[in-house]
Order: C-alpha cells, then sequence, then structure tokens
C-alpha cells in the first residue's frame, strides 16, 4: 500500500539520522501511526546502542500506541539485551495492532524470531516495505552479520580528465564547497574514515568533520601505512587514530596516543585488506569511508572489497602530468578488470557525484 510506503520512508529517514553514529548497532527508525493516520510517535536507535527505535517511538507515544500500526526498518528485536528486554515484547505489551517490516534481522539472536513473536500475539505483521532501500541503507550491518567485515565507500574527487591532483601534488581544492560540505556529511554517516600514508604525507589531512552541529559525529581516523613513514608531526599523529602498518617501531607515535596495529601482510608485503576488514569489524566498524590516495583505491579494488564508489567529478582538466585517482591494478586484460553499475547521478554545485555498485 502506498501508504505504508510513505511511513515507511519516514522510518529510514529517522534511521539515515543516527548513520555513523550507532557503532555495530544498526541505526533504525520506527513511527506510530494511529487508527485515523496520526503520527503519535517516532524514534531512532540511541547513539549508545540502547535504546532502540522502537522503544524510542513507545515512550514518545505513551497510550496512543494502544490500536497503532508501527513502522520499523528492521525486524524487532527478540533478544534481550544489557540495558533492555526484546523490543518485540515492548511492542506486544503497547498493545500495537498491526507491525510492518522492512527488512528480516539477520542476527541469529533475532532473525524471524521477532516476526514470530508479534503473529503469536495475534499481531499483524507484514514484511519486505521498502526492503531494497532498507537494505541499502543498513549494508553495513548486514556484512557485518553476514561477513564480518564493514561496508566499505571509495570516495574520490577528481578532474573531468580523472586527476586528483597536479603533478606537484596540489589538490585544494578540486571540487567546490558544496561537494566538500556534502563529503563532510558522508564523513559523519560513517563509523570510520582510511588514507594511506601517502595522503598523509601529501596533504596532513585532519579526518574530522566541519559541519557545524556534527562536530562530535567525526569517525574514528585510520591510517595504512605499511612502512610507517607517517611523521610525529602530523595532525593525525594523536590519540584517537588507528595505524595499521607491518614494520616494527613506531614508539614515538604511541607516545602521541596513536594506537599500531600490526596487521597480516599480503604478497607484496603491505597490509592485507582482507585481514584489515576483519579486524575494523571486530572493533565494531560497519561502514568504512576511504578517501585514498591512490595506492590506497587500487589496493580495495584489486582486493575485491570496493561495495560502493563516490566519484565527485570537477568541470577542470589538470593533464597527462596530474596524478591519477587509482594506482595500477592487477587486471592486465579487460575480462578481469573489476566492473561497476553507475546507480546514481546529482549535481552538486558546478560539479557531478556519481555513484557506482560492483557490477552484479
Amino acid at each position: 500500500m502506498s501508504g505504508d510506503a510513505d511511513h515507511m520512508r519516514h522510518a529510514l529517514m529517522l534511521g539515515a539520522r543516527g548513520l555513523g553514529r550507532t557503532g555495530r548497532v544498526p541505526s533504525i527508525g520506527c513511527v506510530l501511526v494511529s487508527p485515523d493516520g496520526r503520527i503519535v510517535g517516532r524514534g531512532r536507535t540511541d547513539p549508545r546502542g540502547r535504546p532502540h527505535a522502537e522503544a524510542a517511538a513507545l515512550a514518545a507515544a505513551g497510550a496512543a500506541a494502544g490500536g497503532a500500526t508501527a513502522y520499523v526498518t528492521l525486524e524487532p528485536c527478540a533478544h534481550q539485551g544489557a540495558s533492555g528486554g526484546p523490543c518485540a515484547d515492548a511492542l506486544i505489551a503497547a498493545g500495537v495492532a498491526r507491525v510492518v517490516i522492512a527488512c528480516v534481522d539477520p542476527d541469529p539472536r533475532t532473525n524471524g524470531k521477532g516476526i514470530e513473536k508479534l503473529r503469536a500475539a495475534g499481531i499483524a505483521v507484514t514484511t519486505g516495505v521498502l526492503e531494497g532501500e532498507t537494505k541499502e541503507q543498513l549494508a553495513g550491518f548486514f556484512l557485518h552479520q553476514q561477513a564480518k567485515r564493514p561496508h566499505v565507500t571509495l570516495k574520490i574527487a577528481q578532474s573531468f580528465d580523472g586527476r586528483t591532483a597536479t603533478a606537484t601534488g596540489e589538490s585544494k581544492w578540486i571540487t567546490g564547497p558544496q561537494a566538500r560540505r556534502f563529503g563532510h556529511l558522508m564523513r559523519a554517516r560513517s563509523d570510520a574514515i582510511l588514507v594511506g600514508s601517502e595522503t598523509v604525507l601529501a596533504d596532513d589531512p585532519a579526518l574530522d568533520c566541519r559541519i557545524a552541529g556534527l562536530e562530535a559525529a567525526s569517525p574514528l581516523r585510520i591510517v595504512l601505512d605499511s612502512r610507517l613513514r607517517m611523521p610525529e608531526s602530523a595532525r593525525l599523529a594523536r590519540s584517537g587514530t588507528l595505524l595499521f602498518t607491518t614494520s616494527n617501531g613506531g614508539t614515538a607515535l604511541e607516545a602521541k596516543g596513536v594506537e599500531i596495529v600490526r596487521a597480516a601482510p599480503n604478497a607484496q608485503g603491505r597490509v592485507d585488506i582482507a585481514a584489515l576488514l576483519t579486524e575494523l569489524s571486530v572493533r565494531g566498524v560497519t561502514r568504512l569511508l576511504v578517501e585514498g590516495g591512490a595506492t590506497i583505491h587500487a589496493a580495495f579494488l584489486d582486493a575485491g572489497m570496493a561495495d560502493r564508489l563516490e566519484i565527485f567529478t570537477a568541470p577542470l582538466a589538470l593533464g597527462d602530468a596530474g596524478r591519477g585517482a587509482i594506482a595500477a591494478l592487477s587486471a592486465q586484460a579487460l575480462s578481469s578488470a573489476p566492473r561497476f553499475t553507475r546507480v546514481a547521478s546529482r549535481r552538486i554545485g558546478p560539479d557531478l557525484l556519481e555513484s557506482y555498485v560492483p557490477r552484479a
């Protein structure tokens, strides 16, 4: 029904506000609608993980939840949490008449059990409403549950001839202020942001979110630095930065507060991407934003670990002497080259943002 879809979009909007802030707990939205069509409660997952969206919406609705329809982006949980009971039980106790669910929860502690509880209590349940859009929004949570790794987005800002910097390394700024602001919003919606040592040496980035009101949403900072080249003077040489390396040393960086992780090397002696993502998943990272540089982009593409590409293209040319967006790949033939499908395109100021996912 179109009404179901409209209310589920509302729930999706609520869930989107918490992306990058709830860690391994999915950012869910819930909307409660009375029999006469009034919205009587709504909520989203707390940044601490609890209360869940359903509990927040029920608290807002109070007695008005009785007889209402609950729209929730993920199946209500059926398991006891450290600081709260099952959301399925809370919906039953509140007396809701119907629950509309976008996606079944892949977490084995729930995975259909929440739906069973609701139906056993006589509550009508509808599933699959805006399932595709919801799975896209919760891709990090689904990959964390099913593949034990985060969802990876590669972000590239380039000229229309595919260059990310001039021959001298100048890259500030290729894209306009609107695109850069959108890039900071992407940071706020990610659990972690990753760059390589080449980017640290060339740009000395801070990797924070510089949108007013979202500064606290700055993600975990990660540096891939197989040879431990990051200087102590770098802005990332501070507490809250995670550095993956295959080398020994780094005592001075550790004294600055950098956490150094000795990672498994690949055949080239660099940090193994699959092992890196497994470790990040263990640490609760479900959404990883990779901002380069070219060698890092190539490493993720070669490993088959790029789940989405967000490519900002500016209307300027830098020429063949400029630096490319992606370093040499292992593929030596067109048949083995990584292939993607464009799923979205939009103008952001003078620039073009194109979104790609791996071709099925």
